[in-house]
This record gives structure tokens, C-alpha cells and sequence, in this order.
């Protein structure tokens, strides 16, 4: 979508018109030239609809300058030099030539300095002309065109930033499995072809395959479902490996397949499995392979053994022999080991010596987090390293198949830290059943090809730049936006991770403002999808409307789920008619399953129907939705009159035991004694939130008349009477100050009446402080206990914003790398700290400082992430990453930082100096993996929520 634009719909002195022109290709050029440039006369034909041109004296020349003796014969006339692409990989360029051959006076000329070079500059073209690469995965029309123009420029491209790019198809049962066996049987050749053009037209070149076990039994495999996959694989030109735990070119289902009651045990059966080893290797000679090396347990388990690096060093020089005895050399072909899991530990032990010429594939930890990447002599390594990161994942602490819920702003901070820290060797990418991942794997491919093709400013234009590519000029803009908006969202918090009370539904409107961004996104693309022409709808519908529906449906069913538990607990009527809305988003939820299952005459029939509701306590995915958890209050039956028929509900609290009656406490209204706490709101100031709120809802059979009243003339209620029906909404009373008529010294506990007609009679309780900060201070202010900072409101040059990072739209700081290595002069300098101007109003001789980091590992051992807080000159260091657990894999506490998608470190700083007043935070990061997001000064008055306080009032000296 990056490269250097060489095509045109509009006449231009010196252009080539193209439409109808002959694509020739050398007749001894490799067959992945031919099957690209066969792909691009067909691709021609899509986008013009047969159109030709009178004049038919010229042509499109594609091939490799390895292999085409056209191309050869040109450059030895004169008329065209590859010097700028020669011996590079996979790199290719365009230019004109004139009078290549007889009979054609002038020719666009597409050369790759190799196969693929020459492959990937075919399928540029295709794409210029306006066929995306996912026309067929995902339906996406190309617009119609009756002229097609080839520029007068030369342009280069290549070489790519990453050598080998790709995917795993990986956890594919049961959506692509049932699908693949509904459309093509068994994952054969015709299947695999439709995934090597699809890779090769993202610019990609490197295949995990299909392999997940016992559906149908044994499960895929590659080299035995087909026997022409492998053979194909290496016409089109993709390079075949093997996941991270199946060696030397063989599946796992292979092994079951053929050894039913074999011991995948290197210890006990030896020799079979060194014959296995030895049939994928001579099985794949003559073919491009990556070999992965190593070994685990069985499916992916740890190995079980005392001394498991012992067992694989043997297994690993027993390979490396294999490999010599079949290819002359233990290093002739492509190797990687996998340092997946425990495999880290064992070669961070030192314990496998791993030959230079190995790949090391470093992982992520599943969740999009890389674990570790090459530091010191490892980035001066023959054979490289790279990197094996998740879109998808099964596993603890829970799985996520069913759609996209991937962060791309954290999967961008994790890829330019691994090529920047020389991972460039291959990205390996698991997504799972490919749909419905097509914006990362477009995302993920972008970056791989051109490392600096986006930047961290620039999201937007990614969006854009591919909305357009699918959709159009007209669309761009607002499917750009909503994809924006839908990234920034799914960024707070994976879907299958979310239960009804992962966000507060009490404090700062967390779940309602969530909730209203959900919606407010749907409205957008379903208005998205009513504007799009019915070519385009199919593929609307896929890439547009359908992860956004089915993400704001989700988030609805839990958040109203959380509601109707809460409301069920305050004895509201309300309870049932939640119940019943998370029943209808419920079935809605598989209505729209359905309609995409029927999309072009069922053409996608069982893709969404992986089950994502209902994980309870294990980490599997369900084998079927399920909910639980609804509430009912008896709707024909009255409160205890003691209670009332009205009741109220106050932002904060959701009631001192809610919905039961306590004889001494609830004899008499309004609420004295230990229920007062369920009625009284947090203070309203100056600084805090600009509204409070509390609702009033019913709670027995009865119609209910109520109305408010207040001391003070100067707080504003936005409504102050109404009727309340059983069954019907609740109603809502926001309350708002006039500050302009509040005294600077009023420090006072409101009470707001509230009355029914009916008998009932409820006071809120409301702190309302007018306290002010001095005029000359500037910075952030107290609210009411606390003070929320946004990180990138303290940046100095040492540091840079990155937007799109973290689950806040503030974004995240980090450091730049340029200043990652710091001198003691440099670590004292102002510009390294993160300078935060605070004021208190609460005495205190003890607070609470919580940061918040987006959630990042330590990816070099010997350079643990550290940070500075300074307050008031107060120092105290500390790392980031808490100590491993028993296991040594993962630290302490990762489970659930990985689903909150944050560190959250919390650290005390006492002494008398804490008190009110100005106060100053400072933060210092000592290395570029480390993203803050923001940090609480807690004084006492924090709520419990998922993402923390919103950001505290901020004031200028010019304001005063």
C-alpha cells in the first residue's frame, strides 16, 4: 500500500496505456513467475471487465533477471540496467522500455532481481490497478476501470526489512477446519493455493501449515494431506517450515498417524523417532524449507523429564547429523530452533549450544507481549534471529480465537523494538483461521516488508491508506476512522477476557462511557454499510461491519449482564428488563453469526463459529455460548414497606446491603446510621467531574411519583420530578454546580430530599467543597483523593508519544531509543524525567503512587527495565517485571496483567512534607520497552475501576 505509485487512470504525457496489452513472460522463467503473471491477466480482467485497446504495440514484460533470458538480452543491448536491484533479495523494479521485441515499440517493464522479486513486483501492479490482495479472502471488489496507465518513472523496491515473513494457520479447528472440509475436503492443494497467492500478494513469503490435532482425527497434515502441497508450495514460492514443537519438516499428526501407540519419547523410542526425523528431511530436499529444530512433549506440552536441555542438545546434534548425511552439511539448509516457552529458559541456561548458523525464534508470550530479544553476541549470529508472535492464542490464563482483538499500536512498539534489536530473520505471525484477521496480517505484512512504512503518528493513515485500497476514495475516510476507533477500543481489553464486572459500572461511568463508544461506532458503520454499493456490501460487511457489531454486541451483553446483577441486588423492577435485553443480545449475537455464514450463498459458511461466551474458570475456549449469572426480581411482589416501594441509587456505591433488610437500620427513612455510606456520593469541587449522579428507580409493583428538591439554588438537577412504571426505564438525575455562586470556603454536606407521592421519603447525601488553588500555581489538581495525570503530559526530548500505544486515548511515553543509554551526567539532567506539577488539598502524611505501564517484559537479560520516581525530591528505584514464578517462565503476577494489558505498580512515599500544597512527580525510564500510560497520586479517595481515575483537572497561570 506504501510503495512508490507507478500507475495512473488518467492520461499523462509519456504514459503507457495498459488496458488489453499482452503479459509476457519468459517461457524458462520459474513457474511462480508464470502462475503471478497468469494471476495479473486474470486481475486485469476483474478491473476492466475485458476492456482492450485499439493499439496493441505494446506489453507488460515480467520476470526474474536470474532467470529470463528476455530480461538478459535487453540489459546486454543497453536498453535496461538491474545494477540497482542485482543481488539484492527479493527486491524488484519498473521502468519502460522501448522496442524490446519485434512488433512491440514500447513495454512496461516489471524485473525482480530473483523469483520472488520478480513475483511481489507482478502483484504490485495488480494491486496499483486497484486488486486488493484480499480480493478473494475477504470479497473485496475492485472498481471499475476503462483506462489504466503505466507512469514514465522507474521505481525500486526492496529490499525488504524482515528476510522471511508469514503465517501459522494454527488452532484452526473449528472454523476454517469445518469450512475447509465443506469447500475443499481436506486441507489439499486447491485450499493451499488460495493461501500462497494470498501471502505472496501481501509480500509475504514464509508458511507454518495447518496442524491442529484430532478434528477430524488425526488433524492436518501438510505433507500427507496433499501430496502436491509441498511440491506447489515451492512452484508458487513459498518457503514451507514447521511450527515451533514439530521438527524436521514432520506434523505431530503425522507421528499419531502413523505410530498410534508410539512414545513421542526421545528417551524411550530413539530410533523410530529419528526415522520420523529422517523422512521429512529427504522428503523435502529439492524444496525451499526452513527446518525447525528441537523438540517438546507431546501436542505442544512441556517435555517430561529431570533434565529436558540435556534431551534436547541430543536431539538437536542428532538432527544436525541427519541434515549432513542427506544435504552434505549440517548447515546446507535453513534451521531455526523455536525458544518457545520453557525452551527459553533452557537456552538462556546455556545449557543447548545452539550452532551459529541456527535461527533463534524468539516468542512472544501469547498475548502479543515478546518475551525476549537478541542483546550482545546473539545480533552478530550467522543465522539471525526472529521472532514468533500471536493474533491468536489457546491457552492459559485464556484463549482468544473468535475475532480480531489485537492492539496494533502495541503490536507496532513490539515490532520495531524486535527489528530495531536485529530480530530480522523471519516474523512469524499465528492467526488462527486467517479470517477474521485480515487488518493485522495486512498491518503485520506492511511492517515486515517496509519497517518504516508507519509511523507511530500516522495510524490514521494506515487505516485510510488500506480503506481505500479495499473500498475507494469515497469510503476511505469514514471506514479508515471506524477501523481506528475499533483498534483504539479492542485495546482496553481482549473479549474473551471481559466478564460483566471487568468494568465498573459504580465509578468514573466506566461501562456506560465504554458502552457509548461501542454504539456510537456501530452507528457508524452500519450508516458505513447502508453507503456502500451491493458489490461492495459482501465485503463491508466482513471487514467493517460485522467485528464491529459483533464486538458491540459482546460488550453490551456483559455490561448489561454486570447491570441486571447489580439491579437484581438493589431489588430494582429494572433487573428484569435487563435480563431480557442480554437475552435478545444473546441471540443476536448468533443472528449474526448466521448472516455471516449465508454471505454469498454461504461461500463463508462455518468461519464465525468459534464460541466465545461462557470460559467460567478454565482458559479453553467453551465448546458451546453460554451465559450465566441472570437475575430476577418477582415483579408482582411489593418491597417490605419497612425498605419502600421507591429506591435509590447512588454513582459510587450500589448500596450497604442492597436489597436486604437490616431491622435497625432500615426502620426508618431517610437512612441513618450504617446505611447512610449507600447514599452518600463523592465530592463535587471545582476539580472533580463536572456532574454526579444518582437514579431513582422502582422497587414493588407500585406506579411511583417522585420529585427533588435541593438547599441551594445553585445546584442544578437535570430533572426533578417524574413517574416511575413498573417495567420501564429508571430515571437518571444528573446533578451539576454553578461555581460561580459557591464561596471559596463552603465545605459542606448537602442534603438532596427526594419524595415520593406514595409515602417514600430517601436523602442524598452530597460533599460539595469550593476550595481553590492558589492563581500562580500550575498543573494538576486534587479532586476529591486523588489526582489522575496523563503520562505524555510530562514529556522532555529524552522521550516520544507514541498515540496509538496503550489502552488510553492519551496514549503512552516512552523512551526514545537514541537516549536508552544514559551517562550519569545524562540520567541527572532535567530532560530524562518525566516532570509532573501536582497541588493537594488533602492532609496526609502518606500517599499512594500507582503507575500505569502497559503491559511489556523484560527482552534482554542483561538490561532489566527500571524506573526513578521522584517526589519532592524523594527517590526511589524499581523494576518493572516482578521476579518469575516457580516455573521460570513468566513473572509473577503476569496472568492478570496480561488480561488487564498493564503493569499496575503501586508504591508509597510518606513524610510530613506530603501535605497540601504544590507538589512535584517526577518519573525517569531507563529503557525504550517501558510505556507509561499514567499515573494516580492516591490520597484516599480512588474507586476501584479497570482502567483507573479519568485524567484530574489540569490548570494554566494564564487561566487566572
Amino acid at each position: 500500500m506504501f510503495d512508490e505509485r507507478f500507475i495512473s487512470f488518467s492520461d499523462a504525457p509519456g504514459s503507457l496505456n495498459l488496458v488489453g496489452v499482452p503479459i509476457v513472460a519468459d517461457k524458462a522463467d520459474l513457474p511462480g513467475v508464470h502462475i503471478a503473471a497468469r494471476n495479473l491477466s486474470a486481475d486485469f480482467a476483474r478491473v476492466t471487465k475485458g476492456a482492450s485497446s485499439p493499439l496493441k504495440l505494446t506489453a507488460i514484460i515480467v520476470g526474474s533477471i536470474e532467470t529470463s533470458s528476455l530480461l538478459q538480452s535487453l540489459e546486454k543491448s543497453g536498453r535496461l540496467d538491474f545494477n540497482n536491484i542485482r543481488g539484492k533479495w527479493e527486491s524488484y523494479m519498473t521502468t519502460f522500455v522501448e522496442n524490446p521485441f519485434g512488433g512491440c515499440h514500447q513495454a512496461l517493464i516489471i524485473a525482480g532481481s530473483d523469483k520472488r522479486g520478480a513475483i511481489f513486483g507482478v502483484y504490485a501492479l495488480s494491486e496499483q490497478i486497484g486488486v486488493s490482495p484480499w480480493y478473494w479472502w475477504a470479497d473485496v471488489v475492485p472498481q471499475f476501470r476503462t483506462e489504466i496507465y503505466a507512469l514514465p518513472v522507474t521505481t525500486t523496491q526492496g529490499e525488504p526489512s524482515v528476510r522471511f515473513r508469514g503465517i501459522f494457520i494454527n488452532d484452526e479447528a473449528p472454523a476454517l477446519t469445518g469450512w475447509v472440509r465443506e469447500n475443499f475436503g481436506n486441507y489439499n492443494i486447491e485450499f493451499y493455493k488460495k493461501v500462497f497467492e494470498l501471502l505472496l500478494r501481501l509480500k509475504a513469503n514464509f508458511l507454518w501449515p495447518a496442524m491442529w490435532p484430532g478434528y477430524p482425527n488425526p488433524g492436518a497434515s501438510f505433507f500427507t494431506d496433499d501430496a502436491d502441497n509441498q511440491k506447489t508450495a515451492e512452484e508458487y514460492g513459498i518457503c514451507i517450515s514447521t511450527s515451533h514443537h514439530e521438527p524436521m519438516q514432520r506434523m505431530s499428526n503425522e507421528w499419531f498417524a502413523e505410530n498410534p501407540e508410539g512414545s513421542w519419547n526421545w528417551l524411550s523410542n530413539r530410533e523410530n523417532i529419528m526415522r520420523f526425523f529422517a523422512e521429512g528431511v529427504g522428503r523435502a530436499k529439492g524444496n525451499e524449507s526452513y527446518f525447525t529444530l528441537g523438540m517438546r512433549g507431546e501436542y505442544d506440552k512441556k517435555m517430561v523429564t529431570d533434565e529436558p536441555a540435556a534431551v534436547v542438545r541430543d536431539v538437536i546434534q542428532t538432527q544436525r547429523a541427519i541434515i549432513k548425511k542427506i544435504h552434505g552439511s549440517e548447515d546446507a539448509v535453513s534451521q531455526l530452533l523455536a525458544l518457545y516457552k520453557e525452551m527459553q529458559q533452557q537456552y538462556e541456561s546455556g545449557r543447548l549450544e545452539v550452532p551459529d548458523d541456527v535461527t533463534l525464534l524468539f516468542a512472544d508470550d501469547n498475548f502479543g507481549t515478546i518475551r525476549r530479544l537478541p542483546h550482545g553476541a546473539e545480533q552478530e549470529r550467522k543465522g539471525g534471529a526472529g521472532i514468533y508472535y500471536h493474533f491468536e492464542y489457546v491457552g492459559h490464563p485464556r484463549s482468544y480465537k473468535w475475532t480480531n482483538s489485537n492492539s496494533l499500536g502495541k503490536t507496532w512498539h513490539q515490532l520495531q523494538e524486535a527489528h530495531r534489536r536485529g530480530a530480522r530473520q523471519i516474523w512469524i505471525f499465528n492467526v488462527g483461521d486467517i479470517k477474521p484477521l485480515e487488518i493485522p496480517m495486512t498491518f503485520a505484512m506492511a511492517l515486515a516488508w517496509d519497517n518504516n512504512s508507519i509511523n507511530s503518528a500516522e495510524f490514521g493513515k494506515f487505516f485510510s491508506t488500506m480503506a481505500e485500497r479495499e473500498f475507494g476514495q469515497e469510503l476511505s475516510e469514514a471506514i479508515g476512522a471506524a477501523w481506528h476507533e475499533y483498534d483504539r477500543l479492542v485495546s482496553l481489553r481482549k473479549h474473551e477476557h471481559i466478564e460483566p464486572n471487568t468494568f465498573s459500572l459504580l465509578n468514573y461511568n466506566e461501562a456506560k462511557d465504554i458502552l457509548n463508544r461501542w454504539e456510537t461506532l456501530l452507528g457508524t458503520a452500519e450508516e458505513i454499510y447502508k453507503r456502500a454499493t451491493e458489490e461492495q456490501r459482501p465485503s463491508v460487511f466482513q471487514l467493517v461491519l460485522h467485528p464491529i457489531k459483533a464486538s458491540a454486541i459482546f460488550a453490551a451483553l456483559q455490561i448489561n449482564l454486570g447491570r441486571n446483577q447489580i439491579y437484581a441486588r438493589q431489588r430494582r423492577n429494572s433487573a428484569n428488563t435487563l435480563a431480557q435485553r442480554v437475552l435478545d443480545l444473546f441471540d443476536a449475537d448468533f443472528t449474526l453469526s448466521e448472516e455471516f455464514h449465508t454471505l454469498l450463498n454461504r461461500k463463508w459458511n462455518h468461519m464465525m463459529m468459534q464460541p466465545h461466551y461462557g470460559f467460567g474458570d478454565t482458559w479453553h475456549a467453551p465448546s458451546r455460548d453460554t451465559i450465566s449469572g441472570l437475575c430476577y426480581v418477582q415483579r408482582r411482589q411489593n418491597s417490605n414497606p419497612i425498605a419502600g416501594q421507591m429506591g435509590i441509587a447512588v454513582e459510587g456505591h450500589e448500596g450497604v446491603r442492597p436489597g436486604r433488610c437490616n431491622e435497625e437500620s432500615d426502620r426508618t427513612h431517610p437512612s441513618r446510621r450504617d446505611l447512610v455510606p449507600g447514599v452518600t456520593l463523592n465530592a463535587l469541587t471545582r476539580y472533580s467531574p463536572a456532574r454526579r449522579w444518582f437514579d431513582v428507580f422502582t422497587r414493588g409493583s407500585p406506579t411511583i411519583h417522585w420529585s427533588t428538591s435541593v438547599p441551594y439554588d445553585w445546584i442544578k438537577l437535570s430533572v426533578t420530578s417524574g413517574t416511575l412504571i413498573p417495567g420501564e426505564e429508571d430515571a437518571r438525575v444528573d446533578i451539576t454546580i454553578d461555581w460561580d455562586q459557591v464561596p471559596i470556603d463552603f465545605n459542606e454536606e448537602v442534603l438532596i430530599d427526594v419524595r415520593s407521592a406514595e409515602g417514600d421519603f430517601e436523602q442524598i447525601h452530597l460533599p460539595i467543597l469550593g476550595r481553590k488553588v492558589p492563581a500562580k500555581f500550575s498543573g494538576f489538581v486534587e479532586a476529591d483523593g486523588y489526582i489522575c495525570i496523563p503520562a505524555s503530559c510530562g514529556l522532555t526530548t529524552s522521550y516520544r508519544h507514541l498515540r496509538e500505544v496503550g489502552r488510553l486515548s492519551t496514549g503512552s511515553v516512552a523512551l526514545d531509543p537514541s537516549h536508552e543509554k544514559h551517562d550519569i551526567s545524562q540520567i541527572m539532567s532535567k530532560t530524562h524525567y518525566l516532570t509532573y506539577h501536582t497541588y493537594f488539598f488533602t492532609k496526609t502524611c502518606t500517599l499512594e503512587l500507582l503507575l500505569y505501564f502497559n503491559m511489556t517484559l523484560d527482552i534482554d537479560p542483561s538490561d532489566l527495565m527500571t524506573y526513578d520516581i521522584i517526589i519532592d525530591g524523594n527517590l526511589q528505584t524499581h523494576k518493572l517485571v516482578p521476579e518469575t514464578t516457580n516455573d521460570g517462565e513468566l513473572p509473577k503476577g503476569w496472568a492478570e496483567a496480561v488480561q488487564d494489558c498493564v503493569w499496575l505498580k503501586k508504591h508509597q512515599f510518606s513524610g510530613e512534607d506530603m501535605g497540601p500544597g504544590a507538589h512535584i512527580i517526577q518519573v525517569g525510564l531507563k529503557h525504550s520497552n517501558m510505556l507509561l500510560e499514567k499515573l494516580v497520586v492516591n490520597l484516599g479517595g480512588m474507586k476501584e475501576s479497570y482502567l483507573g481515575p479519568p485524567p484530574s483537572y489540569c490548570t494554566r497561570r494564564e487561566e487566572h
